[in-house]
C-alpha cells in the first residue's frame, strides 16, 4: 500500500479505505509489512479516545461468573436466579461448567489463531463483504462497517453461517473446518440449555424461544487483534449492543474485552474454560453496551462469538406479549428480522439500536 500523506487537503480517506479493502491483507497483513504508525482511517475521534483512558478504580470481578453444574439437579432454581439477576443488573456474564469440553474450546480456538496467521494468499480467498459468495455462507474481512463507520477498528475476522443451514462444507476453510463443526453441535446443546434458563427466568414457557426459532439462525465470527503499534488511538472492536436474541463469546488470555456498567468501562476478565453470555428482552434483560480495546501487546487476542438470531427471518418480532402490560409497555415496535438486521448493518459500530425481544 501506498504511503498516506498526512495533509488535510490531499488525504483522500474514501481513496485510502478502497485501497486497504482491495489488497485483502487484512490488518495482520499490516502488522506483518512491519507498519510502526496505523492508517489514518483507523484513528478514532479525541472524544472516542478520551474514554480509552483506565477509570480511576478497575473492577475486573464484577461480571457474574455462573456455575451451570447441576443444571438439572435442584440447584436449577439457583442458576435461573444468578442469570435473571445477571441478566437485569449487567446484560453480560460468563458461564463455567456449562458441558463445552475444554478440548473443544481449545480446538476451536487454535484452529480460529491458526486460519488467520495462514498466509496472504490464502486467506484472500475467501475476503469479501457479507456472508460470502452466493451459498457459501463464509466469508473474511475487515471491518464489516469498513465503508460506513467513522473510523475502521483494528481486527480481521472470519465469519461462518451456522443456520439455519451451515455453510457449504467444502467452503469452510480446511484448517478450521471440522472444528468449526464439531463447535457448532456443542453451542446448539449450550443455546438450548441457556434459553431455556432465560425463558425460566422471564416468567414465560420454558421452550418459547425456540419455538419462535431463535436457535435456528446462527453466525459465528473468529476475530483477530493483533499487537497495534498505536493502541492509544483506536480500537479493536467500537462499542456497540449486539442485535440477537443471544450471543455467546469464547475469549483467550489476552483480555480487552470492556462492558460499559453504572457510566464505566469495566474488564471482562478472563476466565479459563468460561463462556461470555450476552442476551436481551424488553429490557427485562439488558443490552449492555460493549468494545474490545486496541491490543498492545506482541501476543494477538483471539475471540470466538456466536449470534443466536431467529430462523424465520420474515415473520415479525417484537417483545414478548408475557412481559407487557400497562405498567410495563412494549419498548419497541414489531419488525421482521431481514428489516432489523439491514437497518443494523447500515448503522455503524458504535450505534445502539432497537433490541430483537
Amino acid at each position: 500500500m501506498a504511503t498516506e500523506t498526512t495533509n488535510d487537503e490531499e488525504y483522500d480517506r474514501a481513496k485510502a479505505v478502497k485501497q486497504f479493502d482491495e489488497s485483502k491483507i487484512g490488518v495482520k497483513g499490516l502488522v506483518d509489512s512491519g507498519i510502526t504508525t496505523i492508517p489514518r482511517f483507523f484513528v478514532h475521534p479525541p472524544e472516542v479516545l478520551a474514554q480509552l483512558k483506565p477509570a480511576p478504580v478497575t473492577r475486573p470481578d464484577l461480571i457474574p461468573t455462573i456455575d451451570l453444574s447441576g443444571v438439572d439437579s435442584p440447584r436449577r432454581s439457583l442458576i435461573v436466579d444468578q442469570i435473571r439477576r445477571a441478566s437485569s443488573s449487567f446484560g453480560f456474564f460468563q458461564i463455567i461448567n456449562h458441558g463445552v469440553p475444554l478440548g473443544v474450546l481449545d480446538r476451536t480456538m487454535a484452529s480460529i489463531k491458526g486460519f488467520h496467521e495462514q498466509a496472504t494468499e490464502i486467506k484472500a480467498r475467501f475476503y469479501c463483504r457479507g456472508i460470502g459468495p452466493i451459498g457459501s455462507g463464509v466469508s473474511f474481512m475487515s471491518n464489516v462497517d469498513l465503508y460506513n463507520s467513522k473510523a475502521a477498528s483494528w481486527r480481521d475476522t472470519l465469519q461462518i453461517r451456522l443456520g439455519p443451514k451451515i455453510a457449504d462444507y467444502d467452503q469452510i476453510p480446511e484448517i478450521c473446518r471440522n472444528e468449526v463443526i464439531e463447535w457448532d453441535q456443542e453451542i446448539k446443546r449450550l443455546g438450548e440449555v441457556l434459553t431455556e434458563l432465560m425463558c425460566e427466568g422471564l416468567g414465560v414457557g420454558t421452550r418459547r424461544l425456540k419455538e419462535m426459532t431463535c436457535l435456528e439462525g446462527k453466525v459465528m465470527v473468529g476475530h483477530y487483534y493483533p499487537n497495534c503499534p498505536q493502541p492509544d488511538l483506536t480500537v479493536g472492536l467500537a462499542y456497540h449492543t449486539d442485535p440477537g436474541v443471544l450471543t455467546v463469546v469464547q475469549q483467550d488470555h489476552v483480555g480487552g474485552l470492556q462492558v460499559k456498567y453504572d457510566g464505566e468501562w469495566v474488564d471482562v476478565k478472563p476466565v479459563p474454560g468460561a463462556l461470555v453470555i450476552n442476551i436481551i428482552s424488553n429490557e427485562e434483560y439488558k443490552s449492555a453496551e460493549h468494545r474490545v480495546l486496541a491490543n498492545p501487546f506482541d501476543e494477538p487476542r483471539v475471540s470466538i462469538a456466536v449470534f443466536f438470531n431467529p430462523g424465520n427471518r420474515d415473520d415479525l418480532y417484537g417483545p414478548l406479549p408475557e412481559l407487557i402490560s400497562s405498567e410495563k409497555p412494549s419498548l419497541y415496535r414489531k419488525f421482521t428480522l431481514t428489516d432489523f438486521m439491514t437497518r443494523f448493518f447500515k448503522k455503524r459500530v458504535g450505534w445502539k439500536i432497537n433490541k430483537l425481544l
